[in-house]
This record gives C-alpha cells, structure tokens and sequence, in this order.
C-alpha cells in the first residue's frame, strides 16, 4: 500500500504543509521581536501565544469535523487561507493594538494551523493503515523542523526589514505552500489503499465521536495531553531570555530554539516508528517520563546545559504529540480520526491556557516543580488507559 506513487505524494504533500505549521516550538524567537515593534509587554505577547495554541486545539475540533464530512482537500484549503491570512494580517495591526493583534493573528493563524493538522493526519494514516507510526512520524518530523525554519526566516527578514514585512512574507509563504499541499491531499477510498485500510480497521473499533466522548479512555487521553504542554509551554516562550540570565550569550541563546526544534523533529520521527515496535501505550510512558526528568534537568541547567535540557523537554513533547494520533486510531479507530483527534487536541488548548496562567502566577522555581507534577500526572493518566474491546 505505502509503495503506491499517489501514497507517497501525500505523504510529502503533509510534510511540506506541516513545516509551516510547527509555529509553538519556534515562538520563542517570535516574541522579543514582537514586544519590540509592536509595543506590546511580556504578558500581552505570551498570551497571543497562548491564545494561539488554544485556539490550535479548538481548530483540530472544527477541522477534524470538516475533514471527515467533505475529506481533507476542502479542510486544508481553508486552513492554509486562516494560517497565512493571520500572518499578513499581523503584518497590519497598529503598534499597541494586543486584542486587534489577538484577533487578527493568534486567533486565524491557530486555527489555520489546526485545520491542515487532521487534514494531514488523517489523510496520511488512511494511506499507511499499516504503519500509521511511520507516516505521522514523517510528517511530524516536517513540524519539528518547522522551528529551525522559523528561527532563520526571522532572523534574516525581521533583522533586515523589520517584524512586520517579515509576518507579511511569511504569510505569502504560508499561502502557496499550505494550499499546493493542501491540493495534494486526498483520501484513498476506491484505491487498493483504501481497501487495505478497511481491511486493517475490520475488526478494530470504530467509535464516532459521541460514543468516544462517553469513554473512560478519552478523558485519560485529554488529561495526559493537556498535561505534557506545561513543561515545555511555561518556558518556550522565554527561552531566550531564560538561556540569557543563565550564562549563555544572547546572540548564541538563538540556538536553544534551532536545537529544540531538531530535537522536535527527532522526537516526531523516531518516537512514533518505535511505537509500531514497542507500543504507543509503552512510548508514551517513557516520554512522560522524560518530560519529568527534562523538567528536573532544566531547573539547575546553566550555560549550554539549558540547550540540552531544553532539547530533551522538546523531544518528549513532540514525540508525545507524533504518538499521540496513533494512539488515538488504535483506541477509537480510522473512519472518524478527523474529529475525534480534534475532540482529543482540546487538550492542548487547555495545557496552554494552564501554562500560559502559571507563567504568569508563578516564579521560576515554582514553574519547574509544576511542570515535573504535570509530567508526572500525565504519566498516571497514559497508565491508567486500558485498550476498547474490538467488536466482533
């Protein structure tokens, strides 16, 4: 099946559209500059970033519908039109504006993002029924890295030209690529694909969503989403900063997001390909363990050791957001992935208004236990799901 021409077009149709898309691992170079030309405080722009992920988790709800009633052609187009529409229209909102910037960009450019995430999940793991840990991992290795791409492009174009030329091409970008890709996608049905699909789901379960939402399973895997984002999403909009105060110089503390985001990519690469080997349920305890252990790490690290802590958090939390959709499939099934992956991404909105609050509340210190007890909860919570019966 994943041997066809057409499976492979999608697959790197989803992994260009998701380069675009990784926007959270790169905010921290986002954010100074932002303050800078627009006038805004740390608050006003960590809640635009907050607003953003929340509003990603929202999206993945509405588009996760969207895709499986008209398929992931129509779903992505209107995605890749909210993302880069958000992008050029930050590029326009008057200095000091923090709710007119909130409407025009966190809101559209989250839920943009969103909209192509199930179009692309969804769409990828029909193809790859059979290795659905290989193809989320491909496509997730193209977000992973989208934090690399993002560092460069800000640098160089919001260095030369200022943020809000920088938001402008951006969102240009946004538009050709994401909506060629979004092209691309098509759902395999009447294809040998799509036969093997349905023979790979024959005896799984098949769950809609209402059937999904009265089930012990999902809200465990809501609350171990929601919990995997504060230990990571409490510092990545500072990281810069934070790499700064802890000895590293502040032109060098760029590469802290360069090298969380490959490590990004590698969690979303490597961590769903083991989980077609080992287990998601087993991947996923040992990434809940690494966010605890990263957390610990990252509160004594100084110098380059922040950029190494700082990795090892991205990489758990990337490789639980890669595995997670898999798991999600094994759990409740193919023929509604769509929505009811976006039913399970109302976790992350809720993790990021969670850090985004605790970012504000807390000091530092504080910030490093909470996130080791949100790591260490979302643990309890991936133990304690256990698999549906199949139906027989």
């Amino acid at each position: 099946m994943h041997t066809q021409p057409r499976a492979k077009a999608v697959l790197a149709a989803g992994a260009a559209v998701q380069l675009l898309t990784g926007i959270p691992a790169a905010w921290g170079v986002f954010q100074k500059p932002v303050m800078e030309e627009y006038g805004f405080d740390r608050g006003q722009t960590t809640l635009a970033f907050a607003l953003l992920v929340a509003a990603y988790g929202l999206g993945c709800l509405l588009g996760g519908w969207l895709q499986d009633a008209k398929g992931p052609r129509p779903a992505g187009l209107l995605g890749a039109a909210l993302l880069g529409g958000g992008f050029v229209a930050a590029a326009f909102v008057p200095a000091g504006q923090a709710a007119v910037f909130w409407l025009a960009f966190s809101l559209p450019a989250g839920l943009g993002s969103a909209f192509l995430a199930p179009s692309v999940l969804a769409c990828v793991q029909k193809w790859y029924a059979d290795k659905k840990g290989f193809a989320t991992g491909v496509t997730g290795v193209a977000m992973g890295l989208s934090g690399a791409f993002f560092t460069l492009f800000v640098r160089l174009a919001g260095g030369a030209f200022g943020m809000r030329i920088c938001f402008g091409a951006l969102g240009g970008v946004m538009l050709a690529v994401c909506g060629a890709g979004a092209a691309v996608l098509q759902n395999p049905s009447g294809s040998a694909a799509g036969r093997a699909a349905a023979q790979q789901g024959q005896n799984a379960p098949d769950l809609a969503p209402k059937q999904m939402l009265r089930t012990r399973q999902y809200w465990l895997c809501l609350a171990a989403v929601a919990l995997a984002a504060p230990p990571v999403l409490l510092f990545s909009p500072e990281i810069l900063s934070i790499a700064a105060r802890r000895g590293m110089d502040e032109n060098l503390a760029q590469w802290c997001v360069v090298i969380g985001s490959a490590a990004s990519a590698a969690g979303r690469l490597f961590c769903p390909f083991a989980s077609d080997r080992l287990g998601r349920k087993r991947v996923l305890g040992a990434l809940y363990l690494g966010l605890a252990a990263g957390s610990a790490a990252f509160a004594f690290a100084g110098g380059w050791w922040v950029a190494a802590a700082y990795a090892a958090l991205t990489f758990c939390y990337s490789g639980e957001a890669a595995v997670e959709p898999a798991f999600n499939t094994d759990l409740f099934g193919l023929p509604h992935a769509g929505v009811n992956y976006g039913f399970l991404a109302l976790g992350m909105s809720a993790g990021s208004l969670l850090s985004y609050a605790g970012s504000q509340l807390l000091p530092m210190a504080a910030r490093h236990w909470a996130a080791g007890a949100c790591a260490l909860a979302g643990l309890i919570c991936v133990t304690l799901v256990k698999p549906l019966l199949k139906r027989p």
